[in-house]
C-alpha cells in the first residue's frame, strides 16, 4: 500500500545528471539547483513504508503544523522544520498566481521546440526534451497531482516558469502547503513526498522505524534514465510525425475521392437524362397503342368487375361464417363459465358436508364414550351389588340354616325382594338407561342433520 505513495514519483541524482554531455538537460538541472530545490529533490532516497502508511492514516493539521502518530509516538512537523531539513528558500513568491504575466510570455518561447510560443492549453510535446522532463518533475515530485502528465495548464506552466526564468519562490511555504493538503481529510491532493517524510521521521530519536526500503532505481533521474527518457520522446516525436503524414495522406485521399464522386455524379446525371428521353418516347407509343386496344380493355374491365363481385360475395360469406363460429365459441365459453361456477359451488358444498360429517363423527364418538362410561359405571355398580348379595346370602345361610323355598322372604308385614329379583331389576335399569341414552343421542343427531340441511339449502340459494 505504501508503494502507492511513490508509484508515480521521481527523484534526482544531481551528481549524475550534472555530468551529462547534454547542454540543454544540464542547463535545466542547474536551474533546479539555482531555484533552491536540490535539497528537496536530491536528498537521500530512503523509504519507511510501514511508517508512511501509519503517518498518513493518523495525520492531520493542527495550528499550522502537520501532526500524526507512528508506533505510538506523536510526530509534529512544522514549516520551519520542513524548510530547515531540506534547505528550502523561505522568501519570495508564495503563490503561483503572483507570477508576472510578461515572464510567463517569455517562458513560452524559451521552452518551445519550434520557436513559436507554446499553447497553455496544449500538450508538452510542444516543448524541448529537457522541459518535457521538467514537466514530469514538477508533476510527480513537486505538485504531486494525479491525472495526465502531458497536458499543459496555466498553473503547471507557472511552476515551470519559476524554474526556467529563475524567479525567487518561497519553496518552503509552497511545498509545506502541499504536505498539509495531503493529510487534510476530503482533500483531492494526492499523497506523495515519500522520501522526504521518511527522512523527517528518521530525525525523531524516540521513534523506531525498522528497516527502510530501497527507492526504485528506475524512478531516480540519472544519466542513464535521462537518456532513456530522451530516446522514448524521440520515438514519440517519430510517431507524431508519422501521424501528421498519415493525416496529410488522408486529406489527399479525401480530395481524390471527392473528385471521383463529382465525375460519377455527372455521368449519372447524363444517363438519367438519356433514360428520361427514352421514357418519353415509350410513353407516346403506349398512348397510341392504348387507343387502338380500348375496346378490348373495356371487355376485360367488365370481366374483372364481375370477378371482383364474386370474390367479395365469397368473402362476405366467409366473414358471416366466421361470425357464426365466433358466436358459437362465445356460447361455449359462457357454458364453460356456468359449469365452472356450478363445479365451484359443488366443491364448496362438498367441503361443507365433509366438515359437517367430521363434526358429527366427533360428536358421535363423544356420545359413545359417554355411554360407555355410564355402562361401565353401572356394570361396576352391579358387580359390587352381586358381590354384596353373595356375602349376605352366605351370612343368612349360616345363621338360619336352610332358606325358604319361596322367591320372597316375609319379615313381619314387609315383602323383601329376593337376590335374583334384585339382579334382574338392576339389569332392567341398565338396559333402560342405555336405551334412553341412545334415544337422546339419535334425537340430537336428527336435529343436527336437519339444521345442517337447512344451512346447506341456504348456501345453495346464495
Amino acid at each position: 500500500m505504501a508503494a502507492s505513495f511513490y508509484s508515480n514519483s521521481v527523484h534526482i541524482d544531481f551528481d549524475s545528471v550534472l555530468a551529462m554531455d547534454e547542454p540543454g538537460m544540464v542547463s535545466m538541472f542547474q536551474a533546479l539547483v539555482a531555484s533552491g530545490l536540490q535539497g528537496f529533490l536530491g536528498c537521500t532516497a530512503v523509504v519507511y513504508e510501514e511508517a508512511l502508511v501509519e503517518f498518513f492514516a493518523n495525520g492531520r493539521v493542527r495550528d499550522g503544523s502537520v501532526v500524526s502518530s507512528v508506533n505510538g509516538v506523536i510526530v509534529e512537523i512544522s514549516e520551519e522544520l520542513f524548510a530547515e531539513t531540506f534547505e528550502l528558500p523561505v522568501d519570495g513568491l508564495g503563490d503561483l498566481s503572483e507570477m508576472p504575466k510578461d515572464v510567463i510570455f517569455d517562458a513560452r518561447s524559451i521552452v518551445s521546440l519550434s520557436g513559436e510560443p507554446v499553447s497553455l492549453s496544449g500538450r508538452k510535446n510542444q516543448m524541448k526534451f529537457e522541459f518535457r522532463l521538467l514537466c514530469d518533475i514538477r508533476a510527480k515530485a513537486i505538485s504531486v497531482k494525479a491525472g495526465s502528465f502531458n497536458a499543459i495548464t496555466v498553473e503547471k506552466f507557472s511552476l515551470i516558469t519559476a524554474v526556467v526564468c529563475r524567479i525567487r519562490m518561497n519553496w518552503a511555504k509552497f511545498l509545506f502547503s502541499i504536505l498539509k493538503n495531503m493529510v487534510t481529510p476530503g482533500s483531492k491532493q494526492a499523497k506523495g513526498f515519500a522520501i522526504q517524510i521518511s527522512l523527517l521521521l528518521a530525525t525523531i530519536p524516540t521513534l523506531e522505524l525498522g528497516e527502510s526500503s530501497e527507492f526504485p532505481a528506475s524512478k531516480i533521474l540519472s544519466k542513464k534514465t535521462v537518456h532513456r527518457f530522451v530516446s522514448i520522446n524521440d520515438r514519440d516525436d517519430l510517431s507524431a510525425a508519422f501521424a501528421d503524414l498519415q493525416a496529410n495522406l488522408s486529406e489527399q485521399i479525401f480530395e481524390y475521392q471527392s473528385d471521383i464522386s463529382s465525375k460519377l455524379h455527372k455521368i449519372e446525371q447524363s444517363v438519367c437524362d438519356s433514360l428520361r428521353d427514352q421514357a418519353d418516347i415509350f410513353r407516346n407509343l403506349s398512348q397510341e397503342a392504348r387507343q387502338e386496344g380500348r375496346t378490348l380493355d373495356d371487355v376485360q374491365t367488365i370481366r374483372f368487375n364481375e370477378f371482383r363481385k364474386n370474390i367479395l360475395a365469397q368473402n362476405a360469406s366467409i366473414f358471416v361464417g366466421l361470425a357464426d363460429v365466433r358466436k358459437e365459441v362465445e356460447e361455449v365459453n359462457a357454458k364453460v363459465d356456468i359449469m365452472a361456477s356450478r363445479l365451484n359451488a359443488i366443491q364448496k358444498d362438498a367441503e361443507a358436508t365433509k366438515e359437517a360429517l367430521s363434526h358429527q363423527l366427533l360428536e358421535f364418538q363423544s356420545s359413545t364414550q359417554e355411554n360407555h362410561n355410564v355402562i361401565h359405571a353401572q356394570l361396576s355398580e352391579l358387580v359390587d351389588y352381586i358381590h354384596r348379595g353373595s356375602a349376605d346370602k352366605k351370612g343368612e345361610s349360616g345363621s338360619r340354616g336352610l332358606q325358604q323355598p319361596a322367591n320372597t322372604q316375609i319379615e313381619g308385614s314387609a315383602v323383601t325382594p329376593s337376590f335374583a329379583q334384585r339382579v334382574e331389576m338392576a339389569q332392567r335399569r341398565i338396559v333402560h338407561t342405555v336405551i334412553d341414552a341412545d334415544r337422546d343421542t339419535a334425537e340430537r343427531d336428527r336435529e343436527r342433520r336437519r339444521k345442517e340441511a337447512r344451512a346447506l339449502k341456504r348456501r345453495r340459494k346464495d
